[in-house]
């Protein structure tokens, strides 16, 4: 049983884990569980995963009306995830974090129901913080996440699980599903701000939309549901041409494939993904994360020399420029290329899932 979501990068480690447990027993059975309004899902039916919702919700840190209704939540959520794990019967339950995973993962380890928490961040979410002591693993991704866990005893830093289905994408083929003709010479940036999009990305992009036409670069945009038709209206005399934009991109293994460089935030599931594909990226953290946990990541990939770091009030100023002069210097592209898939740990997901394997038998 996976437990995890509210944002792609709590869900995706989730789903690559599951993948590669498929691969090591074909006849696992596997349930993800997650709320009815977040991306899980849409997503995870779509992969083929069995999908049951509780009823939580974080704790927002501003004054807001629905706090109110926060210990209720956690109590319902509790009793429905004593109800589910008693009818699925798992032999091992995942948290991969997010609000979600914490009461089903609180639940399993009170069941004495074997337990591995996967923490994507070098600062622990509260689940990770909370629930560390009781857990009988606690896979990290970075070494310097290890000091703020309660117990040291349980913990493996294991690296971010990426999907193997990022690799091997034909170009050509990547190209065609977004509308363009092949291809060819013509230089592809993709621009996304996460699973919910990132309104001061989408922003400085659409303040130069007459510069990429003129260069002839193509863009791959994915906005965010919030920032979709304001975007789409601005856009809508390019769309098609050398543009394609979305709320959501379904298929991240043809944007990866046909992009020549990556415009994003600095989640640490990007950051896996991108060094999984060896990707040259321009970074813009985002600002109001816990611990400024996207500015260490994005710092570490920029002093290593696989990416270009932007602060988000800079956005408007300097993404031009940086996207021009990295498109138009392929020594500089390739070299960023090659530091970046070295900086990868594809085998995450596979060293994961055999420790899941492992607690089960155990």
């Amino acid at each position: 049983m996976f437990a995890g979501g509210g944002t792609g990068g709590h869900l995706f480690p989730a789903i690559a884990i599951a993948d590669e447990i498929k691969r090591l027993e074909p006849n696992a059975e596997i349930l993800f569980i997650g709320t009815k309004e977040k991306i899980e899902a849409r997503v995870v039916p779509q992969k083929g995963y069995a999908f049951r919702t509780i009823w939580i919700s974080g704790f927002h840190r501003s004054l807001r009306i629905s706090n109110l209704l926060f210990p209720l939540k956690v109590l319902v959520s509790l009793m429905q995830s004593y109800a589910i794990i008693k009818q699925f019967n798992p032999d091992v339950v995942v948290g991969t974090g997010g609000y979600v995973s914490g009461p089903i993962v609180y639940m399993a380890s009170m069941m004495k129901i074997p337990t591995l928490i996967h923490e994507q961040n070098g600062y622990p979410g509260v689940t990770t913080r909370l629930l560390g002591k009781r857990v009988d693993r606690v896979c990290l991704t970075f070494e310097q996440a290890k000091k703020y866990l309660p117990r040291q005893d349980n913990v493996v830093v294991s690296g971010n699980p990426t999907r193997s289905m990022l690799d091997n994408v034909n170009r050509n083929e990547a190209c065609a599903y977004f509308g363009f003709d092949s291809a060819g010479a013509q230089k592809t940036v993709l621009v996304f701000g996460g699973s919910l999009g990132a309104a001061s990305i989408n922003e400085a992009m659409m303040q130069t939309l007459e510069h990429w036409a003129a260069h002839h670069i193509r863009i791959i945009w994915q906005t965010g549901k919030e920032d979709f038709e304001r975007v789409k209206g601005a856009t809508r005399r390019h769309d098609g041409k050398f543009i394609w934009v979305n709320a959501f991109i379904d298929r991240m293994d043809y944007a990866y494939a046909a992009s020549d460089v990556v415009v994003c935030r600095a989640g640490a599931t990007t950051i896996a993904e991108l060094t999984r594909l060896g990707k040259p990226a321009i970074l813009i953290p985002y600002p109001y994360a816990a611990a400024d946990h996207q500015t260490e990541n994005a710092k570490a990939m920029a002093e290593s020399g696989a990416a270009v770091m932007v602060k988000d009030s800079e956005a408007s100023t300097r993404l031009v420029e940086l996207i021009t002069s990295i498109l138009q210097d392929s020594t500089k592209l390739n070299e960023m290329g090659n530091i970046s898939k070295k900086l990868g740990k594809p085998r995450a997901g596979k060293e994961i899932a055999n420790m899941i394997v492992e607690l089960k038998r155990a």
